[in-house]
């Protein structure tokens, strides 16, 4: 239905949604202050492949809610389980590989102790990249809305 590929292999509710419980391990310990890593083992390639996966997995089990969001927000489509996990997978690596650079207690490549990705790009730079990317995901979403519009109305006339 969508006309943008992206929209077609990735379920971009799970893909933004595995973004955000990634971080629910920092405000965990942050709310509870706990005695454990602000960026524990949620914040390694394993940890975020395996809550990724999970994520996508448990999406996919429940996705009769999911697509319901997903009609509300106008991207109806129909996603294989893989695609699920895949979302899931994706959206919470690139919360990663976003934060790893920012991050010194961070160990991406657990039980490696040490972050190679840290410092590699200065903070105002991820965060300016993070804003052109909110940014054209919104440009994004407007075009997929408006398109898929013109597509409806078009079968409509006919």
């Amino acid at each position: 239905m969508c006309a943008f590929p992206f929209n077609k292999t990735i379920n971009v509710l799970v893909f933004i949604l595995a973004n955000v419980i990634i971080d629910i391990e920092p405000l965990l310990v942050m709310s509870f202050n706990l005695a454990y890593p602000l960026h524990g083992y949620a914040h390694t390639f394993l940890g975020a492949i395996i809550i990724g996966g999970l994520f996508g997995y448990l999406s996919f089990k429940s996705k009769k809610i999911l697509n319901i969001i997903m009609k509300l927000l106008k991207l109806p489509f129909e996603f294989s389980m893989k695609q699920y996990i895949c979302s899931g997978v994706f959206g919470a690596v690139l919360h990663l590989l976003f934060d790893a650079p920012l991050y010194t207690d961070i160990k991406p490549f657990y039980p490696l102790l040490n972050n190679p990705l840290y410092g590699l790009v200065f903070s105002s730079f991820m965060y300016g990249i993070c804003l052109l990317l909110f940014i054209l995901a919104i440009i994004l979403y407007v075009y997929v809305i408006i398109k898929n519009k013109n597509s409806d109305s078009s079968l409509k006339i006919r």
